[in-house]
């Protein structure tokens, strides 16, 4: 980090840095100008967030179109910061001009938990007299406090204190030996932890009281694998070579891969961000723009046990906490694998300094299968062409639970979001005996893992050759008519039902599988010359269910994204987070973001102009045995594919790794391997 920080004040000095692009994350440089000069001119700040505020899309636009004629836009920093008597903050500073552009007092809102604040609460329990008293009550001496751990939530929102306190609930554990998962030993009560006192307030007790479990430790780790069950001894390695390098091109922060080029961001709360993802089109000799931004914007896990506390435990993960803070640093072979372009993620400490995590960003190149293939069955004749994918991912860590997220580009044009759950259960304590009634799961003695839903907001912003677009919900339908009638005699007609979505209100829609729902974004201005119908990209997203808290509950209120499979808004600049800018300790009364937004603007027009699609996914997820100590990896997927974009496959021009026409069967001809990646052999 030293050596990082003298290239770039070297690079000041010099003038032989260029400029950040304007999409650029803030550089540590930037971050600590920004809270210098706060520190300077209002005094004591505990610093909760300092990111790019991202340039207006009116004047990005036509600089992306044309950089070296057009003004670059300016880099702001936004801010979010709490006064020493905790008042937050939200500010907007110049980078350029060094000048404070706004700086305001936001009443009645509580912005998200950092690391820093979440590491303190673990301490604080630890030596709490009421905390030791309930471990007492459990069978936990004195002595052994050093052995209870916590996971730190955000409190979500309790009546009882409203929002004008930042507040954590405690989710307690006990941890027999340092080495044990402390998820084994999960404890009955939950304290209520004041950020600005720094001590517990309240402590949640459970009418039924369940002492500590008495079971042997179930764990995951090398040695207890190694003295229990033993590894796998029969696999052989699989090496990932690329001897010639890479495939992808890295010119800053924008990726140029196979056609695609995409700038790559970063922020404290989505993590990865993509920008200008456009695609060179060979038929049109042109760069066609597709999308404009996408991220994932925010996240919802409800949990299903109706018994205080636990309507508490709905973490936006997100919002409450923000993925890009809680980023691992990754390292190659065990989290990525072949030939890997790292990228840094650099924030804001809560004195002000800047930190880096390193490796935040994985850039690599996979092999993606069969592209496409056909033989005709007449003489043999043959094509197939392998594919291979890029994939820029990270993975956060969100307490107990794991999201390994990746954006995977393909050669056909398609994007690709997998999302991949690992990590471990949250667990409650129960009794020998007790009845889950549904609620849980009992994974091992004395562990209920409660039922819970995994729900993600995609946040969509389409560019399909141009800003003006329309979203379009495809059903496949059966035509009219019966069987026997004029117009569908043999009954076998069906067709794809296109419904036009013209205000926000009608574009609230939801997934049917039974009809193979899909939700087109096109470009009614430009045609398709030979389907004649609007070049469009596809929304497939079949992973979706629905919201189970009921309407009028807690989650219902504050996750108001997630009541519908789809959302569609007219764009703004300022509508990036679709629960809120503020998320923790919000009541839900109104609701926050999307559903106020359209509140707002229920008949504004939303066809053939500057949209918005928000796209909320995800599993609900019943816990079994299998999923403990450690859950195996479970991957959901969605893609983005062109339809009517392209006048013909769009892969055509990767060379294939087998060919042989009939005329070369006729000859005797063993055909042709243009592809480098035919290394494989028969066993």
């Amino acid at each position: 980090m030293v050596l990082e920080r003298l290239k770039q004040l070297a690079g000041q000095v010099t003038n032989v840095v260029s400029p950040p692009h304007p999409l650029d994350p803030l550089s540590s440089l930037e971050i600590e100008n920004a809270t210098s000069l706060l520190r300077k001119e209002k005094g004591q700040l505990y610093y909760n967030a300092v990111s790019l505020l991202e340039p207006p899309k009116a004047q990005m636009l036509p600089w992306l179109t044309d950089p070296e004629h057009n003004q670059r836009p300016a880099r702001i920093a936004d801010i979010v910061a709490i006064t020493p008597d905790g008042n937050v903050m939200d500010g907007h500073i110049s980078l350029s001009e060094n000048k404070i552009l706004k700086w305001e007092h936001t009443p009645n809102v509580q912005p998200l938990i950092t690391m820093e604040d979440l590491q303190i609460v673990e301490h604080v329990v630890r030596k709490d007299p009421k905390v030791i008293e309930q471990c007492g009550i459990l069978g936990i001496p004195p002595e052994d406090m050093n052995k209870v751990y916590c996971d730190p939530w955000t409190i979500g929102f309790d009546e009882r204190f409203g929002n004008s306190v930042r507040l954590q609930q405690a989710l307690m554990y006990y941890r027999p030996h340092v080495d044990n998962s402390q998820y084994t030993y999960p404890l009955d009560f939950c304290p209520i932890y004041d950020s600005n006192k720094q001590a517990i307030v309240h402590i949640d007790v459970p009418k039924v009281r369940r002492p500590l479990s008495k079971a042997p430790p179930n764990d995951y780790t090398v040695k207890s694998i190694e003295e229990t069950i033993g590894y796998r001894t029969d696999l052989k390695p699989i090496n990932i070579t690329q001897p010639e390098g890479v495939s992808f091109t890295v010119k800053g922060r924008t990726i140029e891969w196979q056609n695609w080029s995409v700038h790559i961001g970063f922020n404290y709360r989505e993590g990865i961000v993509l920008n200008n993802i456009t695609y060179f089109d060979k038929a049109e000799n042109a760069v066609r723009p597709i999308f404009y931004r996408l991220s994932l914007a925010e996240m919802v896990v409800p949990y299903g046990n109706p018994e205080r506390p636990h309507h508490r435990k709905h973490a936006f993960d997100l919002g409450e906490y923000g993925g890009g803070y809680m980023t691992n640093s990754l390292s190659v072979g065990c989290d990525c694998k072949g030939s890997i372009h790292y990228m840094d993620a650099e924030f804001v400490n809560r004195a002000g300094a800047a930190q880096v995590i390193k490796n935040a960003i994985c850039v690599h190149e996979e092999d993606a299968g069969i592209l496409f293939k056909h033989t005709d069955f007449r003489d043999d004749s043959v094509v197939v062409t392998r594919g291979r994918k890029l994939i820029i991912s990270h993975i956060f860590t969100a307490a107990n639970y794991e999201y390994c997220v990746y954006w995977i580009f393909h050669q056909d044009g398609t994007v690709q979001l997998e999302i991949k759950l690992t990590g471990i259960l949250n667990t409650y304590s129960m009794n020998p005996g007790e009845d889950t009634n549904g609620w849980g799961t009992e994974v091992y003695p004395g562990v209920n893992a409660h039922n819970h839903q995994h729900l993600f907001c995609l946040r969509i912003d389409p560019n399909i050759d141009g800003p003006n677009n329309t979203i379009i919900q495809v059903d496949a339908a059966q035509g009219p008519g019966e069987v026997g009638s004029e117009e569908n005699y043999y009954g076998n007609a069906f067709y794809a039902k296109k419904t036009r979505f013209t205000n926000p209100v009608e574009a609230m829609s939801d997934y049917d599988g039974s009809t193979s729902r899909t939700w087109e974004m096109c470009n009614e201005n430009k045609l398709n010359p030979y389907s004649r119908k609007p070049v469009s990209y596809k929304l497939v997203s079949r992973e979706v269910p629905a919201l189970l808290p009921k309407k009028g509950s807690l989650v219902w209120k504050r996750a108001g994204f997630a009541r519908h499979a789809v959302h569609v808004t007219k764009y703004s600049d300022d509508q990036l987070y679709p629960a809120g800018r503020h998320v923790p300790q919000t009541s839900g009364e109104p609701s926050q973001g999307l559903p106020q937004w359209i509140e707002a603007n229920t008949t504004e027009n939303i066809a053939n102009t500057d949209v918005v699609l928000w796209h909320t996914f995800g599993i609900t997820h019943f816990p079994s045995p299998e999923d403990f100590p450690v859950m195996p990896a479970e991957p959901m997927t969605l893609l983005l594919r062109p339809r009517n974009f392209f006048v013909r496959n769009p892969c055509l021009d990767v060379p294939p790794s087998y060919a042989r026409t009939p005329a070369e069967v006729a000859a005797g001809s063993s055909g042709c391997a243009h592809g480098k990646d035919n290394t494989s052999k028969t066993v």
